[in-house]
């Protein structure tokens, strides 16, 4: 039997969680530019217009994405951290759809480092 990706709202709150996006935010200061680096920290994701998710097999941490709201017809993908990055981003432009935004932004990287995510994007 397999067992599904679960993904759900997360409350920011767990050790798992905290390991990851600390990974993430030093990942991003070594391959941005300082002027460059996008991600939020625990407090940044925190904001009542970010909607966080984390995606998980049983109790494995599998990866996180968050959307803020920037108007009511305009959205941004933030935090995308994850091995099952087609799953979460289909999640993702789901709720963006549901909440009908018209226009969805995000910002990634344009070294090499940042391709895989530039062709996720391009899907």
């Amino acid at each position: 039997m397999q067992i599904a990706m679960e993904i759900r709202v997360d409350d920011l709150n767990s050790p798992a969680i905290a390991r990851l996006l600390r990974e993430h935010l030093q990942s991003m200061r070594l391959l941005s530019p300082p002027e460059s680096v996008h991600a939020l920290d625990l407090e940044g994701l925190r904001k009542p217009e970010i909607t966080f998710w984390s995606a998980w097999l049983e109790a494995e941490l599998l990866g996180c994405g968050a959307l803020m709201e920037l108007d009511a017809g305009h959205g941004e993908i933030k935090s995308m951290r994850t091995g099952v990055a087609a799953g979460l981003m289909r999640h993702i432009l789901e709720e963006a759809k549901r909440r009908c935004y018209r226009r969805l932004s995000l910002e990634t990287g344009s070294m090499e480092a940042f391709a895989p995510a530039r062709s996720l994007y391009t899907r």
